[in-house]
């Protein structure tokens, strides 16, 4: 067997590998044999058929599969042991491949066209300053997660006189044209309502200051400024006999429900986080903002990286690619895509390839390597992050061990989950590496950033 390499330029090489008989004769006749043994053809028991027949009905078949399978390991296995950077996978050469018969022939020429990764040396040094965004956590957002908490642990009790945002209970009953309870209209008992949500203000002022058992009158269709959605909700009936539902109703209160917030005890504190671990609003408060601050650095970091990406793709510049080869490589793998949409993404394409050889280089420099229990960490992470979204801070390890887990078990998330716990590790390493050039904004300002 022979193989042979030949660059046409830089980034551009054609691998050749030559087969004579010799090469894969023993593999086709061990095939064969195998196959003898399991091979079920008219008039002869399995295991019985003559090696001549077999060979003859199957020997095309066995040998391009043998010829396939060597070809394979012999042209990875050449990649691997000389080290060749390539992009894509090899694909048969247009210009020099010959067409193969396995019927007449025994040897057999095939010729690769392959893209090679430009040379190039992305380097960073102290001299290079990067802007590193530090998210200011103010009062007001502080504010907003002590507010959070304490309406999550807060509860419902009933008082005795209304105030806006209360909801109230009670007999709703549809009044004539002379004010009088109307004989067979409509009465709905333990009706509630949350005045405040009235679109009509001064239907709403009905029920300021009101208190158990005082009767009001107002008018739904006026309330709820004819929202057929909502008179009918209110009154039980359906949605189309809404619009002619214009009466007044009496409302007797029989109940007044306000929610309270929890106060800031150190009963809440202990829900929040783990037992004893603040014991003072002040440390509440500081705690909420510690891990805020935290939150907000991931963000700062995948920022971070963004930056360092445009920076060194800068630095790098315009790299040489196999641009015909690259583009072939695109409509092969996605098949279903027509030539103008190859067109009209190559560019970004290659913007992607190069931070990723780039990226890969990086990571080779700083000896960078992701074992599963980075991986464990980075779906821990985020979990505990989605988690905070919703103001669940204390999640038990087990509970967010269980959670990362079943992310790894997902295919289609492993290879998301590898890029972050890269970028994160790279990240850290690079941030001791350049200068970083701090700026501190809001969090408004900082989302701004990504539009």
């Amino acid at each position: 067997m022979n193989i042979s390499l030949e660059n046409l330029d830089k980034v551009s090489a054609v691998l050749t590998i030559k087969m004579e008989k010799a090469d894969y004769a023993e593999k086709v006749e061990a095939a064969l044999k195998k196959l003898r043994k399991t091979a079920n053809l008219p008039g002869f028991r399995p295991g019985q058929v003559p090696m001549g027949l077999l060979r003859k009905r199957m020997g095309r078949d066995v040998t391009a599969d043998e010829v396939n399978k060597l070809l394979g390991e012999k042209l990875y296995g050449y990649i691997k042991e000389n080290n060749l950077n390539i992009l894509g996978e090899p694909l048969p050469s247009e210009d020099r491949q010959q067409d193969i018969d396995f019927d007449t022939m025994e040897e057999f020429s095939f010729a690769f066209d392959i893209a090679l990764a430009p040379e190039f040396k992305a380097e960073l040094t102290a001299d290079d300053k990067v802007d590193y965004y530090d998210i200011q956590v103010d009062d007001k957002m502080v504010d907003n997660q002590v507010k959070m908490y304490a309406q999550r642990a807060g509860s419902y009790a009933q008082v005795d006189a209304y105030e806006p945002k209360d909801m109230v209970k009670g007999l709703l009953a549809e009044l004539d044209e002379n004010g009088n309870t109307k004989e067979g209209g409509i009465q709905v008992e333990n009706a509630v309502l949350l005045p405040e949500y009235m679109k009509n203000d001064e239907q709403k002022a009905i029920f300021n200051g009101c208190k158990v058992n005082d009767v009001l009158v107002f008018n739904p269709n006026k309330a709820y400024e004819g929202h057929d959605v909502e008179i009918a909700s209110l009154l039980k009936i359906k949605k189309e006999e809404a619009p002619a539902m214009t009466s007044d109703f009496s409302f007797q209160v029989q109940e007044i429900t306000r929610f309270k917030e929890a106060e800031l005890t150190p009963e809440l504190f202990d829900q929040v986080f783990e037992k004893d671990t603040v014991k003072t609003e002040e440390e509440f408060r500081n705690k909420i903002k510690e891990i805020l601050a935290g939150q907000f650095q991931a963000d700062s970091d995948y920022k971070f990286i963004l930056d360092v990406r445009t920076y060194l793709m800068d630095k790098v510049g315009k790299l040489e690619y196999p641009d015909a080869f690259l583009k072939r490589f695109m409509k092969v793998s996605s098949p279903d895509k027509d030539e103008k949409w190859v067109e009209e993404n190559y560019e970004k394409s290659l913007e992607e390839l190069t931070w990723h050889l780039i990226k890969e280089q990086l990571v080779k420099d700083y000896n960078i390597k992701v074992e599963k229990e980075d991986m464990l960490k980075t779906a821990k992470d985020i979990t505990k992050i989605q988690f905070a979204q919703y103001g669940m801070i204390n999640i038990p390890d087990e509970v967010l061990s269980n959670y990362a887990n079943e992310m790894l078990q997902k295919k289609d998330q492993v290879e998301s989950l590898l890029n972050r716990s890269v970028e994160n590790k790279l990240s850290a390493a690079l941030k001791d590496v350049v200068t970083l050039n701090h700026k501190e904004i809001s969090v408004e300002d900082f989302n701004k950033l990504f539009s």
